[in-house]
């Protein structure tokens, strides 16, 4: 994997970053046949010293794990809004360098271009690794957005300065709705085919669900 940058960086150094990495970003499709696809998701341990990433390989289209990995760090960047990436991404990559295939899209728990610098965890993940990307944020971070109506699958435009950073769709009627947006090599309405595609019965992907599971649940490696 391909690390441009370091991560030690203080929060101010590391806004710069964020603002070097966005340039790199690209909200159109780049990407081929789609056979497998991952999910990425992060969660912390002894009191949030310990950063555990973890990596699910899913089939595609039935949805079947076939491959998973849990990476463990010490955590050294502290919890800032809006620069999480600097505190996830090295555990993350540790956990792709460890599964043994690779996916052809990968769904990240976080934001994409939905963020104040355009650069959230899934777009710098996927600039540094050269994945291509979906941000699937579970809350907004940034943006506005008008009334969302209650049926299964509709979606209306995340909004940020004029811009359209982002979809909030409802993938479960009457849940709390999920905030997608481009990562990187990933246009907002693949993003938005590819979210509800993963999806089964429940309000997130099965990328997502499986990736939560690994870093959150009971130990697993």
């Amino acid at each position: 994997m391909a690390q441009p940058h370091r991560w030690d960086l203080t929060p101010k150094e590391a806004v710069a970053v964020q603002r070097e990495v966005a340039q790199q970003v690209v909200t159109a499709d780049d990407f081929g046949p789609v056979n497998k696809v991952a999910g990425v998701d992060v969660g912390f341990e002894q009191n949030g010293t310990v950063t555990r990433a973890a990596v699910a390989v899913l089939s595609w289209p039935g949805l079947e794990l076939i491959d998973r990995a849990v990476a463990r760090r010490p955590t050294h960047f502290p919890y800032v809004p809006g620069l999480l990436s600097f505190r996830e991404i090295p555990a993350i990559l540790d956990a792709f360098e460890r599964l043994k295939t690779s996916a052809d899209l990968v769904l990240v728990d976080g934001q994409g271009i939905a963020h104040p610098r355009r650069c959230g965890i899934a777009s710098h993940l996927g600039v540094v690794a050269d994945m291509a990307t979906i941000g699937v944020g579970k809350s907004r971070l940034t943006g506005t957005h008008g009334e969302l109506p209650t049926e299964l699958g509709a979606w209306i435009p995340l909004m940020d300065r004029g811009d359209i950073i982002g979809a909030v769709l409802r993938n479960r009627a009457n849940t709390q709705p999920l905030f997608i947006s481009s990562g990187h090599r990933v246009s907002l309405d693949s993003a938005l085919h590819w979210v509800r595609a993963c999806t089964t019965r429940y309000r997130l992907p099965e990328t997502t669900r499986w990736a939560h599971r690994l870093a959150s649940g009971p130990a697993i490696d």
